[in-house]
């Protein structure tokens, strides 16, 4: 299902197809911004225009375990020429778990003109469309930022605690061996990250990667998501919901689907994830 009006999102205009982007390359109010795992993707190719936004050096304070404030935020969206009227759209690789998780903190600031390419990179490299590797550069801009608003968006280890205490929902995006406690990352990689594994009590285990098709990377149809989520899990859209996996990357993915693409109106991304988590003293943990 190509058109993403017709898929039954509470929110479809929160993405954007890879053929809307190519009429937009040129559009002076559009802002196409590439986030990734792999830091030389950038550098070999993309989208014509795009910045990028790197996940470590960009987004996170360099010292400290948390995001970048106010000022720095405000250099990022000058560095990158783009004003509150900016309309971004993100993407990149990994079916995009980079650029919800861009789009996420974007959402810190209150930067709400934000969109998503369905698809990411591998459907734009799918359909052969045009890349390059020149670097654009942008007139710097001035960019009054507010402070950053952490209240409704993101979850810490005592929110994370009362949602255990009092029974509520937990989603565990990660795969089905860090859930059990089998690894203390994903497969393929670098098994570290922790000194316990496991998860959270209580937490359902719901893979990231379920809600998009892994021919495309596109998100699968809102009747296809509610399926897994509200059917398999039972789960609904007034739920107070905290999705969390190793460091919040995998599960902005999955706050992306369940706050737009259904519509639930409190979710929160716990980016402390397994790496606080399993680390944690005198916390429970379930096998």
């Amino acid at each position: 299902m190509n058109d993403i009006s017709q898929r039954g999102y509470a929110d479809p205009d929160v993405l954007v197809s890879t053929e809307w982007v190519a009429a937009h390359l040129d559009d002076p109010n559009v802002r196409i911004i590439e986030s990734n795992e792999d830091p030389l993707l950038y550098t070999s190719k993309h989208i014509p225009g795009a910045v990028e936004v790197d996940w470590t050096a960009d987004l996170n304070d360099p010292l400290r375990r948390d995001y970048l404030r106010k000022e720095g935020f405000e250099a990022l969206m000058s560095r990158i020429g783009v004003t509150p009227d900016t309309l971004l759209v993100f993407y990149g690789d990994k079916n995009n778990w980079w650029a919800t998780y861009a789009f996420w903190v974007f959402q810190l600031f209150g930067h709400v003109n934000a969109r998503i390419m369905d698809g990411g990179r591998l459907k734009w490299e799918q359909e052969g469309r045009e890349m390059t590797r020149e670097k654009p550069s942008y007139p710097a801009t001035q960019y009054p930022a507010p402070d950053r608003d952490d209240s409704a968006l993101r979850a810490f280890r005592d929110h994370v605690l009362q949602h255990v205490e009092r029974g509520l929902p937990l989603v565990d995006v990660r795969s089905p061996a860090e859930f059990s406690g089998e690894r203390l990352h994903m497969p393929d990689y670098p098994n570290e990250g922790a000194l316990r594994g496991g998860h959270i009590p209580g937490a359902r285990n719901v893979p990231w990667n379920r809600a998009v098709n892994t021919e495309d990377g596109t998100f699968k149809p809102a009747g296809e998501l509610r399926a897994i989520y509200e059917g398999e899990q039972g789960f609904a859209p007034d739920d107070d919901v905290v999705v969390y996996c190793r460091i919040g990357e995998r599960s902005s993915h999955t706050w992306f689907v369940l706050r737009y693409l259904l519509g639930y109106e409190s979710v929160r991304n716990y980016d402390g994830s397994w790496t606080e988590w399993g680390n944690l003293v005198n916390v429970p943990v379930e096998r």
